[in-house]
């Protein structure tokens, strides 16, 4: 063996009157891969040898929703200040779906770092009908602060919705691990909830919202005191909670209890922030009140069109009965009201306030000093009545 064999890494195996060469062999990298390749042939032959039961799976989901500790869990059911507000099943329903339904396969996998991001591959895989969902998951090396770090450096600033200014700074280790964590965990969650079957998630919705709503309705009174007391905590007035409600605490219904429970539990996982629903509950407030406004407004211009021609075909066919010199037809269907001359025969055939009242709707059309000299009319003539 020469020196130029020692630094190709070969290995020369000399024998009398022969020499035999051996190329290296990298037995860490090959035990890996074969270990790999075992565990996945290992999964699949125990998902053939022992398949699921739906209905047995169905019973123990539905058995686990029913236990109020975990209906109970923010992470089991979530709101989140956006609109209307949304709702769903969260991240431990699905751990417990997965777990129950066995044989399935969650896995993540960084692709990708550099010195301002991660990228995790996150998949779930259905081992029995071999179907994997997966999702790439970007995470950034940062974090949003109201103030910048120890040494007064930060990458970015802005304003929130209070004018106040918001720092992104660099994330600590212990920051980054939590930060990781959470986007994993809605990963999973979203492709997850794509392999379980859609009647359980209905079921086991109703479930955990009934007992909610249960729990709040048998002492309404302590629910109340104590979300208030865990929105103190994080800093939230009672009187913010009123504003956010659009009335008192203590006149919450239930279903409403069961929702400012879970946004509690959106907030304290770091799925929402008070700032966010409160703007948005006064977005909604705003948007319902001009909707109101509108559809108040076209009933108001729609009976005020009803009544002003139920007045127009009544005045138009007393005229006639009187003499008139304006037809029935004339006053439905003109819009420009009627002409001087009926207007002033229509007042002083007038009886009631009311028929005065109607030969004013009436006044369209004319000139400045017509409706001068009619409105001197009408207060003459309702002295006379």
């Amino acid at each position: 063996m020469n020196e130029n064999d020692v630094k190709k890494g070969g290995l020369i195996r000399q024998e009398f009157g022969a020499m035999q060469a051996m190329a290296p062999v990298e037995t860490q990298a090959l035990a890996m891969a074969s270990q790999a390749k075992a565990m996945v042939e290992a999964r699949y032959v125990m998902a053939m040898q022992r398949p699921r039961n739906w209905d047995q799976v169905r019973q123990d989901v539905l058995k686990e929703c029913k236990r109020p500790a975990f209906a109970r869990n923010t992470s089991a059911y979530y709101h989140k200040p956006i609109g209307k507000g949304v709702e769903g099943l969260g991240i431990r329903f699905v751990e417990v779906a997965l777990r129950c339904m066995t044989n399935m396969l969650i896995e993540s996998t960084m692709i990708f770092e550099d010195a301002d991001k991660e990228i995790h591959r996150v998949s779930v895989t259905d081992l029995e009908g071999n179907v994997t969902y997966p999702l790439d998951v970007r995470c950034t090396k940062s974090v949003e602060r109201s103030r910048p770090a120890g040494d007064g450096t930060y990458l970015s600033v802005r304003n929130n919705s209070y004018g106040k200014p918001v720092y992104t700074v660099v994330a600590t280790d212990d920051e980054l691990l939590n930060k990781r964590a959470a986007l994993i965990s809605k990963a999973v969650r979203t492709v997850g909830l794509r392999l379980i079957p859609g009647d359980i998630q209905d079921e086991a919705q109703e479930i955990i919202l009934a007992i909610r709503q249960d729990a709040a309705a048998k002492d309404p009174d302590a629910e109340r005191k104590a979300l208030a007391d865990g929105f103190a905590q994080m800093g939230v007035k009672a009187a913010e909670l009123t504003e956010y409600l659009g009335h008192a605490l203590d006149a919450c219904s239930p279903p409403e209890l069961a929702s400012l429970r879970a946004l509690w539990g959106a907030i304290r996982n770091g799925e929402a922030s008070w700032a966010e629903a409160l703007d948005n509950a006064r977005n909604q407030r705003d948007e319902d009140r001009a909707r109101r406004g509108e559809e108040n407004a076209v009933d108001a211009g729609a009976k005020v069109e009803a009544d002003t021609g139920s007045r127009t075909a009544g005045l138009a066919a007393k005229l006639k009965s009187r003499g008139g010199t304006m037809k029935v037809d004339q006053a439905v269907a003109a819009d420009d009201g009627m002409p001087m001359a009926d207007l002033v025969t229509a007042l002083s055939t007038a009886k009631t306030a009311d028929e005065v009242d109607q030969v004013r709707d009436l006044a369209r059309g004319l000139s400045t000093a017509e409706l001068g000299v009619l409105e001197v009319m009408i207060k003459t003539r309702l002295a006379k009545l």
